[in-house]
Protein backbone atom coordinates (compact mmCIF):
# COMPACT_ATOMS: atom_id res chain seq x y z
CA UNK A 1 0.00 0.00 0.00
CA UNK A 2 2.87 2.38 0.82
CA UNK A 3 4.53 1.76 -2.54
CA UNK A 4 1.20 2.42 -4.25
CA UNK A 5 1.01 5.92 -2.81
CA UNK A 6 4.70 6.71 -3.24
CA UNK A 7 4.50 5.83 -6.93
CA UNK A 8 1.23 7.69 -7.45
CA UNK A 9 0.47 11.27 -8.36
CA UNK A 10 1.76 14.21 -6.32
CA UNK A 11 -1.73 14.93 -5.01
CA UNK A 12 -2.11 11.34 -3.84
CA UNK A 13 1.21 11.42 -2.00
CA UNK A 14 0.28 14.69 -0.31
CA UNK A 15 -3.06 13.27 0.79
CA UNK A 16 -1.35 10.19 2.20
CA UNK A 17 1.24 12.29 4.09
CA UNK A 18 -1.61 14.43 5.46
CA UNK A 19 -3.43 11.31 6.67
CA UNK A 20 -0.33 10.09 8.50
CA UNK A 21 0.19 13.56 10.02
CA UNK A 22 -3.45 13.63 11.17
CA UNK A 23 -3.05 10.24 12.83
CA UNK A 24 0.03 11.45 14.73
CA UNK A 25 -1.74 14.65 15.84
CA UNK A 26 -4.77 12.70 17.06
CA UNK A 27 -2.56 10.38 19.12
CA UNK A 28 -0.71 13.35 20.63
CA UNK A 29 -4.02 15.05 21.44
CA UNK A 30 -5.36 11.94 23.16
CA UNK A 31 -2.17 11.65 25.23
CA UNK A 32 -2.37 15.35 26.18
CA UNK A 33 -6.03 15.02 27.18
CA UNK A 34 -5.24 11.95 29.27
CA UNK A 35 -2.34 13.63 31.09
CA UNK A 36 -3.49 17.25 31.47
CA UNK A 37 -7.24 17.07 31.00
CA UNK A 38 -9.34 20.16 30.29
CA UNK A 39 -9.26 23.39 32.27
CA UNK A 40 -12.99 23.59 33.05
CA UNK A 41 -14.39 27.05 33.76
CA UNK A 42 -16.88 28.11 36.38
CA UNK A 43 -19.74 27.11 34.08
CA UNK A 44 -18.89 23.50 34.90
CA UNK A 45 -16.98 23.59 38.21
CA UNK A 46 -19.03 26.22 40.04
CA UNK A 47 -17.63 29.03 42.19
CA UNK A 48 -17.55 32.82 42.49
CA UNK A 49 -17.13 35.25 39.61
CA UNK A 50 -16.38 38.90 40.40
CA UNK A 51 -15.84 41.74 37.93
CA UNK A 52 -14.33 45.03 38.97
CA UNK A 53 -12.61 48.11 37.55
CA UNK A 54 -9.73 50.23 38.85
CA UNK A 55 -9.54 54.00 38.69
CA UNK A 56 -5.96 53.90 37.40
CA UNK A 57 -3.82 51.61 35.31
CA UNK A 58 -2.20 48.72 37.13
CA UNK A 59 -0.28 45.70 35.88
CA UNK A 60 -2.05 42.35 36.11
CA UNK A 61 0.90 40.75 37.92
CA UNK A 62 1.04 43.53 40.49
CA UNK A 63 -2.71 43.34 41.14
CA UNK A 64 -2.57 39.56 41.45
CA UNK A 65 0.19 39.82 44.06
CA UNK A 66 -1.81 42.34 46.06
CA UNK A 67 -4.98 40.18 46.03
CA UNK A 68 -3.00 37.06 47.02
CA UNK A 69 -2.00 38.78 50.28
CA UNK A 70 -5.67 39.16 51.20
CA UNK A 71 -7.03 35.88 49.81
CA UNK A 72 -6.78 32.51 51.55
CA UNK A 73 -7.90 30.27 48.68
CA UNK A 74 -7.13 29.70 45.02
CA UNK A 75 -8.23 32.22 42.40
CA UNK A 76 -7.70 33.16 38.77
CA UNK A 77 -7.39 36.80 37.72
CA UNK A 78 -7.75 37.88 34.08
CA UNK A 79 -7.78 41.28 32.38
CA UNK A 80 -10.95 42.01 30.41
CA UNK A 81 -9.85 45.37 29.00
CA UNK A 82 -8.43 48.68 30.16
CA UNK A 83 -8.61 48.70 33.98
CA UNK A 84 -11.29 45.97 33.81
CA UNK A 85 -10.58 42.68 35.59
CA UNK A 86 -12.34 39.41 36.31
CA UNK A 87 -11.58 37.18 39.29
CA UNK A 88 -12.71 33.55 39.54
CA UNK A 89 -12.71 31.61 42.80
CA UNK A 90 -13.36 27.97 43.61
CA UNK A 91 -16.48 27.15 45.65
CA UNK A 92 -16.06 27.93 49.35
CA UNK A 93 -15.51 24.76 51.38
CA UNK A 94 -15.65 26.33 54.84
CA UNK A 95 -16.46 29.62 56.48
CA UNK A 96 -12.91 30.98 56.43
CA UNK A 97 -12.68 30.36 52.69
CA UNK A 98 -15.98 32.17 52.26
CA UNK A 99 -14.77 35.16 54.27
CA UNK A 100 -11.63 35.45 52.12
CA UNK A 101 -13.82 36.65 49.25
CA UNK A 102 -14.94 39.65 51.30
CA UNK A 103 -11.38 40.25 52.52
CA UNK A 104 -9.84 40.80 49.10
CA UNK A 105 -12.80 42.86 47.87
CA UNK A 106 -12.47 45.17 50.85
CA UNK A 107 -8.73 45.42 50.28
CA UNK A 108 -8.91 46.45 46.61
CA UNK A 109 -11.78 48.89 47.14
CA UNK A 110 -10.15 50.61 50.14
CA UNK A 111 -6.62 50.75 48.70
CA UNK A 112 -5.77 54.24 47.43
CA UNK A 113 -3.32 52.79 44.91
CA UNK A 114 -6.00 50.58 43.29
CA UNK A 115 -9.32 52.21 44.21
CA UNK A 116 -11.39 49.40 42.69
CA UNK A 117 -15.11 49.38 42.06
CA UNK A 118 -16.91 46.03 42.10
CA UNK A 119 -19.26 45.79 39.11
CA UNK A 120 -20.81 42.39 39.76
CA UNK A 121 -20.36 39.32 41.90
CA UNK A 122 -22.13 36.02 41.25
CA UNK A 123 -22.01 32.46 42.55
CA UNK A 124 -22.55 29.36 40.43
CA UNK A 125 -23.31 26.21 42.37
CA UNK A 126 -21.43 22.99 41.58
CA UNK A 127 -24.75 21.19 41.00
CA UNK A 128 -25.66 23.72 38.30
CA UNK A 129 -22.22 23.24 36.78
CA UNK A 130 -22.69 19.46 36.67
CA UNK A 131 -26.07 19.87 34.97
CA UNK A 132 -24.64 22.28 32.40
CA UNK A 133 -21.79 19.88 31.62
CA UNK A 134 -24.17 16.93 31.29
CA UNK A 135 -26.57 18.85 29.03
CA UNK A 136 -23.71 20.15 26.92
CA UNK A 137 -22.32 16.65 26.40
CA UNK A 138 -25.78 15.37 25.49
CA UNK A 139 -26.14 18.16 22.93
CA UNK A 140 -22.77 17.23 21.45
CA UNK A 141 -23.70 13.54 21.36
CA UNK A 142 -27.09 14.28 19.76
CA UNK A 143 -25.40 16.37 17.06
CA UNK A 144 -22.94 13.55 16.30
CA UNK A 145 -25.72 10.94 16.08
CA UNK A 146 -27.76 13.18 13.75
CA UNK A 147 -24.71 13.69 11.53
CA UNK A 148 -24.05 9.94 11.35
CA UNK A 149 -27.63 9.20 10.38
CA UNK A 150 -27.54 11.88 7.69
CA UNK A 151 -24.26 10.59 6.22
CA UNK A 152 -25.49 6.98 6.32
CA UNK A 153 -28.48 7.96 4.18
CA UNK A 154 -26.65 10.31 1.83
CA UNK A 155 -23.40 8.45 1.01
CA UNK A 156 -22.04 5.01 0.32
CA UNK A 157 -20.70 3.64 3.62
CA UNK A 158 -17.02 4.26 2.80
CA UNK A 159 -17.54 7.96 2.09
CA UNK A 160 -19.85 8.24 5.11
CA UNK A 161 -17.29 6.63 7.41
CA UNK A 162 -14.55 8.91 6.05
CA UNK A 163 -16.65 11.99 6.90
CA UNK A 164 -17.39 10.72 10.42
CA UNK A 165 -13.70 10.00 11.08
CA UNK A 166 -12.77 13.46 9.76
CA UNK A 167 -15.35 15.05 12.05
CA UNK A 168 -14.09 13.13 15.09
CA UNK A 169 -10.53 14.08 14.16
CA UNK A 170 -11.43 17.80 14.16
CA UNK A 171 -13.06 17.67 17.60
CA UNK A 172 -10.18 15.72 19.15
CA UNK A 173 -7.56 18.15 17.79
CA UNK A 174 -9.44 21.20 19.09
CA UNK A 175 -9.85 19.59 22.53
CA UNK A 176 -6.17 18.59 22.46
CA UNK A 177 -5.19 22.21 21.73
CA UNK A 178 -7.24 23.48 24.69
CA UNK A 179 -5.72 20.80 26.91
CA UNK A 180 -2.17 21.57 25.78
CA UNK A 181 -2.51 25.34 26.32
CA UNK A 182 -4.79 24.88 29.37
CA UNK A 183 -7.26 27.39 27.96
CA UNK A 184 -10.50 27.70 29.87
CA UNK A 185 -13.18 25.30 28.66
CA UNK A 186 -16.67 26.69 29.26
CA UNK A 187 -20.12 26.69 27.65
CA UNK A 188 -18.95 29.14 24.98
CA UNK A 189 -16.27 26.67 23.87
CA UNK A 190 -18.79 23.85 23.89
CA UNK A 191 -21.01 25.91 21.59
CA UNK A 192 -18.04 26.44 19.26
CA UNK A 193 -17.59 22.64 19.04
CA UNK A 194 -21.16 22.35 17.77
CA UNK A 195 -20.38 25.01 15.17
CA UNK A 196 -17.23 23.11 14.15
CA UNK A 197 -19.32 19.96 13.61
CA UNK A 198 -21.50 21.81 11.10
CA UNK A 199 -18.59 23.47 9.31
CA UNK A 200 -16.47 20.32 9.06
CA UNK A 201 -19.46 18.33 7.82
CA UNK A 202 -20.13 20.92 5.11
CA UNK A 203 -16.57 20.64 3.76
CA UNK A 204 -16.63 16.84 3.79
CA UNK A 205 -20.02 16.72 2.00
CA UNK A 206 -18.81 19.05 -0.77
CA UNK A 207 -15.77 16.85 -1.47
CA UNK A 208 -17.75 13.61 -1.05
CA UNK A 209 -20.47 14.77 -3.44
CA UNK A 210 -17.92 15.61 -6.10
CA UNK A 211 -16.15 12.28 -5.68
CA UNK A 212 -19.47 10.44 -6.04
CA UNK A 213 -20.40 12.42 -9.18
CA UNK A 214 -17.08 11.69 -10.90
CA UNK A 215 -17.23 8.01 -9.97
CA UNK A 216 -20.66 7.75 -11.60
CA UNK A 217 -19.66 9.71 -14.71
CA UNK A 218 -16.46 7.74 -15.23
CA UNK A 219 -17.98 4.39 -14.34
CA UNK A 220 -16.72 2.64 -17.44
CA UNK A 221 -13.59 4.71 -17.96
CA UNK A 222 -10.17 3.23 -17.27
CA UNK A 223 -9.23 5.89 -14.70
CA UNK A 224 -7.93 5.07 -11.25
CA UNK A 225 -9.93 5.99 -8.17
CA UNK A 226 -6.94 7.96 -6.93
CA UNK A 227 -7.02 10.19 -10.02
CA UNK A 228 -10.78 10.66 -9.71
CA UNK A 229 -10.44 11.76 -6.07
CA UNK A 230 -7.62 14.14 -6.98
CA UNK A 231 -9.81 15.65 -9.72
CA UNK A 232 -12.69 16.03 -7.26
CA UNK A 233 -10.46 17.84 -4.77
CA UNK A 234 -9.04 20.14 -7.45
CA UNK A 235 -12.52 21.08 -8.67
CA UNK A 236 -13.69 22.01 -5.16
CA UNK A 237 -10.43 23.45 -3.78
CA UNK A 238 -11.02 27.02 -4.92
CA UNK A 239 -14.49 27.12 -3.37
CA UNK A 240 -13.19 25.57 -0.17
CA UNK A 241 -10.31 28.03 0.17
CA UNK A 242 -12.52 31.05 -0.48
CA UNK A 243 -15.14 29.90 2.01
CA UNK A 244 -12.56 29.01 4.66
CA UNK A 245 -10.58 32.19 4.05
CA UNK A 246 -13.53 34.54 4.49
CA UNK A 247 -14.72 32.64 7.57
CA UNK A 248 -11.23 32.70 9.09
CA UNK A 249 -11.00 36.46 8.49
CA UNK A 250 -14.26 36.98 10.38
CA UNK A 251 -13.24 34.71 13.26
CA UNK A 252 -9.80 36.39 13.43
CA UNK A 253 -11.53 39.77 13.79
CA UNK A 254 -13.55 38.41 16.71
CA UNK A 255 -10.38 36.95 18.22
CA UNK A 256 -8.42 40.21 17.99
CA UNK A 257 -11.10 42.85 18.52
CA UNK A 258 -13.94 41.35 20.57
CA UNK A 259 -12.00 41.18 23.82
CA UNK A 260 -11.01 38.46 26.26
CA UNK A 261 -14.50 36.98 26.88
CA UNK A 262 -14.75 35.76 23.26
CA UNK A 263 -11.11 34.83 22.71
CA UNK A 264 -11.60 31.18 23.66
CA UNK A 265 -14.62 30.91 21.37
CA UNK A 266 -12.66 32.47 18.49
CA UNK A 267 -9.61 30.26 19.07
CA UNK A 268 -11.75 27.12 19.02
CA UNK A 269 -13.54 28.17 15.82
CA UNK A 270 -10.32 29.28 14.10
CA UNK A 271 -8.48 26.03 14.84
CA UNK A 272 -11.61 23.99 14.02
CA UNK A 273 -11.98 25.61 10.59
CA UNK A 274 -8.30 25.05 9.77
CA UNK A 275 -8.26 21.37 10.77
CA UNK A 276 -11.74 20.87 9.23
CA UNK A 277 -10.54 22.10 5.83
CA UNK A 278 -7.45 19.91 6.15
CA UNK A 279 -9.36 16.79 7.20
CA UNK A 280 -11.93 17.09 4.38
CA UNK A 281 -9.08 16.48 1.93
CA UNK A 282 -6.67 14.24 3.82
CA UNK A 283 -9.20 12.08 5.69
CA UNK A 284 -12.72 12.33 4.27
CA UNK A 285 -11.44 11.84 0.70
CA UNK A 286 -8.43 9.59 1.36
CA UNK A 287 -9.79 7.09 3.89
CA UNK A 288 -12.53 5.75 1.54
CA UNK A 289 -9.85 5.03 -1.06
CA UNK A 290 -7.89 3.00 1.47
CA UNK A 291 -11.07 1.04 2.27
CA UNK A 292 -11.52 0.05 -1.37
CA UNK A 293 -13.84 2.69 -2.80
CA UNK A 294 -14.32 2.17 -6.54
CA UNK A 295 -16.64 3.06 -9.40
CA UNK A 296 -18.20 -0.40 -9.09
CA UNK A 297 -19.82 0.72 -5.83
CA UNK A 298 -22.09 2.95 -7.92
CA UNK A 299 -23.09 0.43 -10.57
CA UNK A 300 -26.83 0.10 -10.95
CA UNK A 301 -27.70 -3.49 -10.10
CA UNK A 302 -30.31 -5.02 -12.42
CA UNK A 303 -32.20 -8.18 -11.52
CA UNK A 304 -32.19 -11.19 -13.88
CA UNK A 305 -35.73 -10.56 -15.20
CA UNK A 306 -34.97 -6.96 -16.17
CA UNK A 307 -31.68 -8.04 -17.75
CA UNK A 308 -33.54 -10.68 -19.83
CA UNK A 309 -35.99 -8.05 -21.07
CA UNK A 310 -33.11 -5.74 -22.03
CA UNK A 311 -31.41 -8.54 -23.94
CA UNK A 312 -34.49 -9.34 -26.00
CA UNK A 313 -34.20 -8.39 -29.70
Amino acid sequence: MLNYFLKGETGTRMRFIGLVLSTVLVLLSVVTLAQKGLNFGLDFTGGYLTEFTTSQSIELKQLKTFIAKNHNGEFELTAQGNNHFQLREAPAINQSASNSSNDWQSAVTQSTDINATVLSSAYIGSQVGDELFEQGCLALLAAMVAVMLYLAIRFEWRLALGSVVALTHDLILVLGLFSLLQLEFNLTILASLLAIIGYSLNDSIIVGDRVRELLRVKLNASISVSSIINSAIKSTLTRTLITSGTTLATVASVWLLAGTPLQGFAIALFSGIVVGTFSSVCIAATLPELMGLSAKNYEVKIDSQSQALMDMP
